[in-house]
């Protein structure tokens, strides 16, 4: 099957100036479509928005994420595989509110599979009595 759209939404995509630290800038132009994909395959959970082709959130979801409302409509997140802040406003608070309960489902969904892959190496390198 590989990835799976679960739950999409639309808002506006901002990263955090990569100099600063401080100014958001604006990643598109418009509100796009932003997706929650799983991937059966590799058990992976990852928020995915294109603007046209072009990806401008490729972010999988890790167990130490946390997504952060800083307003009624906005809410943010950051990537350390992509170094990166991302911003995401929304035009309602239900539909930032919508975001971040399916943010933290995933997350911990994600922190379930990574114990379970870990059980399953560890009952393979460890010696049987």
């Amino acid at each position: 099957m590989g990835e799976q759209p679960i739950y999409s939404t639309r808002a506006h995509v901002f990263q955090i100036d990569p100099n600063t630290k401080k100014n958001w800038l604006p990643a598109s132009k418009h509100a796009v479509t932003v997706s929650y994909f799983y991937d059966s395959t590799r058990n992976v959970y990852r928020i995915i928005s294109l603007d046209g082709t072009k990806a401008i959130i490729n972010s999988t979801i890790s167990p130490n994420m946390t997504f952060t409302k800083t307003s009624q409509k906005f809410g943010q997140w950051a990537d350390s595989r992509a170094n990166t802040v991302y911003g995401l406003g929304f035009s309602t608070e239900h539909h930032l509110s919508k975001f971040a309960e399916k943010f933290a489902e995933y997350k911990e969904a994600a922190r379930l599979a990574k114990e379970k892959s870990q059980e399953k190496s560890e009952m393979a390198t460890s010696p049987s009595q």
